[in-house]
């Protein structure tokens, strides 16, 4: 969770350089107002979802890069930049529904390829097993780990220099969803991993370097994540937590490789 914090402060560096994301826009989706992106034309289209108190800059460096080859769409979920401020509980089970109320109303079309950072690559996973009919690939980004804050990783357990800078750091949207973390994660467990779809799991490796008691959880539960997935292809990436910004085209990569995977169930679909 250390990492996380850098992770935050790194992308707030790297992000003051980003020209942003293309054609950003806002408009009432699912009944409420979201930021949002969109780009690119053909299937199927890659849905990103940001990190916990990230914003879409984040994929600034990947989705313009995919969107020469699909539609590509990214947004803010509600309480992050020009969205709505939440008015639901911050569970994934909320957090999935507003994303599939969003599309709707878009007229973007599943199966989907999802790509989630961090927290994101958990409300991604809980998509992914809920509604696998929608989902042709599943790409994690140096994703959350279902139990990722149980046992050693237990906020009970973070040092209190930790606790006090994430009280700080944190604005109201980030920390209701920190709050419901397990929440979200013990309903990715009670339903099935899906089958039959391609899933990429990209790990940041140079956390593996740390040495501390959270640190050392964090990273078990890197090195777990593909357990959770039969068949996942996972690739260890030489960055830090901030895979989408520090190493981009290893993400793109991952994404390309997805897409073109994923392109005989989207085309079943028409």
């Amino acid at each position: 969770m250390n990492g996380l914090l850098r992770s935050v402060v790194l992308g707030a560096l790297l992000l003051s350089g980003c020209a942003g994301l293309p054609d950003a826009r806002t408009q009432h989706l699912g009944g409420q107002r979201v930021q949002y992106a969109l780009a690119g034309q053909g299937r199927p289209v890659v849905v990103f979802e940001n990190g916990l108190g990230g914003t879409m800059d984040w994929w600034a460096r990947v989705l313009p890069e995919i969107a020469k080859e699909t539609t590509a769409f990214a947004y803010n979920r509600p309480g992050y930049g020009d969205s709505a401020p939440a008015a639901s509980s911050r569970d994934g089970m909320h957090v999935v529904a507003e994303l599939r109320a969003a599309l709707h109303d878009l007229g973007l079309p599943p199966p989907y390829v999802l790509v989630g950072h961090s927290l994101g690559g958990l409300y991604m996973q809980l998509y992914a097993r809920r509604y696998p009919d929608e989902v042709a690939a599943l790409v994690l980004v140096d994703s959350t780990h279902p139990e990722q804050m149980k046992g050693a990783g237990a906020r009970e357990n973070w040092p209190l220099w930790l606790r006090a800078t994430m009280g700080v750091a944190t604005h109201a949207a980030a920390k209701a969803e920190l709050d419901q973390i397990n929440v979200t994660g013990q309903a990715v467990l009670d339903l099935p991993p899906p089958t039959g779809m391609p899933v990429f799991i990209l790990s940041a490796e140079q956390p593996l370097r740390e040495t501390s008691a959270l640190a050392v959880d964090a990273n078990e539960k890197r090195r777990d994540l593909i357990r959770l997935y039969p068949g996942a292809t996972q690739i260890w990436v030489d960055s830090g937590h901030a895979i989408p910004l520090e190493k981009p085209e290893a993400v793109v990569a991952a994404l390309r490789d997805a897409v073109k995977a994923s392109r005989p169930a989207a085309a079943s679909t028409r």
